[in-house]
This record gives structure tokens, C-alpha cells and sequence, in this order.
């Protein structure tokens, strides 16, 4: 469903911040791209959903590929209809509306009466907690609802592809675990997902393929199991030795990491 080759951006015209990437999405998967903050994740969104420009970023190499489509300078609208949807890092829900008109905002392009209401009826079955609270201002709702609210916007525009930034950040471990299970309901209702963790153990539990960014770069790519049972995965993201001791991934220096994963 989506190829992203040999990608590099830079911003400002000066700083290099992706160095040939590549990574793909199969139209039947959930796909989790790992990496500590600085590593370029958020960059590579942007260039799969045209937000580069808005933040002085340019493609100055590579192609972005979607359902057989060069999507590479295509712009943010035009991606969005053809199936691209994306819920940012820190959920940026219209605060002032109610959650039925954020909804009703996440559907803009889905014109059709009889889609719009099929799109509704899946994210009131998948968040039962916004069916209760959908007259409420969404400002006001819990940060777990929000980040409901937010998946469920995206999803009014009935995505082929969703994008997840960060969306266990600074929730409570039992809504990390519902959150995880609806990305994974989501994937088996036929949608595919990128998912975009610092979460490891989360991501990699439900995916079906991990890659692992560190400074512009692809790493990493591998099947999910073999990336939790890796030692450099184990102790950079998971925060376990080979003895079983826990450390701070803060403690271990990059040069480190790089040397290891290079070698």
C-alpha cells in the first residue's frame, strides 16, 4: 500500500534530517516505526502526509509511493482523499467544539450520506465512551478520551492507511492496553496502520513489522518477535540488560548504540 524509498529531507536548505530511508506498509498490516525523540519519525510523517513545506522541510531525494500513486510532492488535501489519514502526536482536537462536531470536522471529505453515517457507527461501536459524551466540549474531556476523539476523527474520513503518533503518550497504563487493542481492532476491520512509538514493548506486541530509526537512518527492520528478543532492542527501548537489570535508555550513549547497530 505504501513504499517510501531512499527518502531524504532536509530543512532550511541547510540541515539533513532523513538519509535514505525506506520502509513499506502492505495494505493488511499494522507497521511500527521506533526510535528516541530527534531520530526523524515525525519528519518522515510529514513527508507521507505533505507537512514538510509547513515547517521549511523539502524531499530532496527519494519517492513516496501510495496505491500505485507518486505521492512524493502531493499536497496534504489531495492525500487525505486519496486515503491517508493522520492522528498527530498530542491529539489536537478542536478544544472550543463538541466531540459530534470534531467528528463531523474528521469527515470533510467524506462526502457521502450513507458513508458518513457508517463511518459514525463504526467509531461510536469502537468508543462507546463518546457515544456517551458526544454534546460534550472536548477541551473538557480526559486525556484518554481525547485521544479517542482524536483516533476517531481520523477515521470519519474512512482511511485506507492511518497514521498514530505517539498515541500511548502521557496516557495511564490501562489506557495504553485499550488503546493498543483498539489500534488492533482497527487493523482487523481492514484498515492498515503506521504507528509511531517510543513504546516498544507496546508497538512491537501488535505489530507485524518493526523498524527502528536513530538519527535520519533505518537501523533495524525485522519481524516484531525477533526485535523484542534483540539485545540492543532489549536494553535501548525496553530497558533491559542481558542480565535482566533494568537501565535508563538516557545512560547509554549514542555512539554506542550506532556502533552496535552498525556493526
Amino acid at each position: 500500500m505504501l513504499v517510501v524509498e531512499n527518502l531524504e529531507v532536509v530543512y532550511n536548505d541547510v540541515v539533513l534530517v532523513l538519509r535514505g530511508i525506506s520502509l513499506e506498509v502492505r495494505d493488511d498490516q499494522i507497521v511500527a516505526l521506533l526510535g528516541a525523540n530527534g531520530a526523524g519519525k515525525t519528519t518522515t510523517l510529514r513527508g507521507i502526509t505533505g507537512l514538510l513545506e509547513v515547517h521549511d522541510g523539502d524531499i530532496t531525494k527519494g519517492e513516496i509511493v501510495f496505491n500505485g500513486v507518486d505521492i512524493t510532492d502531493a499536497e496534504p488535501s489531495t492525500i487525505v482523499k486519496l486515503g491517508i489519514s493522520q492522528v498527530m502526536e498530542g491529539r489536537r482536537v478542536f478544544a472550543e467544539l463538541t466531540v459530534e462536531e470534531n467528528l463531523q470536522a474528521g469527515a470533510y471529505v467524506n462526502a457521502n450520506r450513507s458513508a458518513y453515517s457508517s463511518s459514525y457507527d463504526r467509531v461510536m461501536t469502537l468508543f462507546p465512551r463518546l457515544k456517551e459524551r458526544r454534546s460534550a466540549t472536548a477541551g473538557y474531556l480526559s486525556g484518554g478520551e481525547q485521544q479517542m476523539l482524536a483516533i476517531g476523527r481520523a477515521l470519519m474520513q474512512d482511511p485506507k492507511l492511518l497514521i498514530l503518533d505517539e498515541p500511548s503518550l502521557g496516557l495511564a497504563p490501562l489506557l495504553v492496553q485499550e488503546v493498543r487493542d483498539t489500534i488492533v481492532e482497527i487493523n482487523q476491520q481492514g484498515t492498515a496502520v503506521l504507528l509511531i512509538e517510543q513504546n516498544a514493548n507496546m508497538a512491537l506486541t501488535i505489530a507485524h513489522r518493526g523498524y527502528i530509526m536513530e538519527t535520519g537512518k533505518m537501523v533495524m527492520d525485522d519481524d516484531p518477535e525477533k526485535l523484542l528478543k534483540d539485545e540492543d532492542v532489549k536494553e535501548f527501548y525496553l530497558g533491559l540488560h542481558a542480565s535482566g537489570e533494568k537501565k535508563s535508555f538516557r545512560d547509554v550513549k549514542h555512539y554506542k548504540r550506532r556502533k552496535r547497530w552498525l556493526s
